[in-house]
C-alpha cells in the first residue's frame, strides 16, 4: 500500500520538476524514492517518513548549491544585471549621506550610491558598478583611470 504512495509521489514530483525546471522538487523526489525502497524492504511507516525527510533535506542542502553553481555557469546576464563590472561617468556628485548622486552608462542616467558609505565621488569621475540595489547603482571610484572627463 505505502509502496504505491511513495511511487506516485515520486512520479508527481518528477513531473513538477520537468515542468518547472526550478531544481525544487527533484530533491524531494529523491526522498520519496528512498522511502519507496525502504518500504519494499519492509520498513515501518515511521522509518519511511523519517527517511523521506532526511534524504530530501540532505539532497537539498548538500547537492543543490553544487547543481546551481554548474547550471548557472553559462547563464547570460540580461538588462540591468549586465551593468555590473562596467564603467560609468558621474554626472552629479555622489554623496550617500545627502542621498544624492547619478551616473550615466550606455546613454542612460541612473541614481547612484557609493559602495563606501563615507566617501563622496565628484562629478565627471569614472566609477565601476559593483552591484545594483533596487533602482540604484552601487559604485566605487576607478582610481587608475580617473582623469577628469570632459563631455
Amino acid at each position: 500500500m505505502y509502496e504505491m504512495f511513495w511511487l506516485i509521489l515520486f512520479v508527481i514530483l518528477l513531473i513538477i520538476e520537468i515542468i518547472t525546471l526550478g531544481l525544487t522538487t527533484i530533491w524531494f523526489a529523491g526522498g520519496s524514492l528512498a522511502a519507496f525502497v525502504a518500504t519494499v524492504f519492509g520498513a515501518s511507516l515511521g522509518i519511511q517518513i523519517t527517511l523521506f525527510f532526511l534524504v530530501s533535506l540532505l539532497l537539498l542542502f548538500v547537492t543543490r548549491p553544487i547543481a546551481m553553481k554548474y547550471l548557472n555557469k553559462n547563464r547570460i546576464k540580461t538588462n540591468a544585471e549586465s551593468l555590473i563590472g562596467k564603467t560609468a561617468i558621474v554626472t552629479a556628485d555622489i554623496n550617500n549621506i545627502k542621498g544624492e548622486g547619478s551616473v550615466v552608462i550606455g546613454g542612460q542616467e541612473w541614481t547612484a550610491r557609493s559602495a563606501d558609505e563615507t566617501k563622496t565621488i565628484e562629478k565627471e569621475r569614472l566609477v565601476m558598478i559593483k552591484e545594483i540595489s533596487g533602482v540604484k547603482l552601487i559604485v566605487e571610484e576607478k582610481k587608475e583611470e580617473n582623469k577628469s572627463c570632459n563631455f
